[in-house]
């Protein structure tokens, strides 16, 4: 069901995307800056560089 999901919104964004080319194509540097943030949120936030607690440098 999820993968139906998917697919069906990769061919709505498809169809989307090539009716409103002219659009889209004047504003790719704000839509760039807009990706941004919609990546901290679905990569997470705060783990950037976190080490695991199991690492061979940890003191006991």
């Amino acid at each position: 069901m999820r993968t139906a999901l998917l697919m069906v919104a990769l061919i709505g964004g498809f169809y989307l995307l090539r009716e409103h080319w002219s659009h889209v194509a004047g504003n790719w540097v704000y839509l760039l800056l807009l990706a941004c943030p919609l990546m901290h949120l679905l990569h997470g936030h705060g783990r950037h560089g976190a080490l695991p607690d199991n690492r061979p440098d940890k003191e006991a």
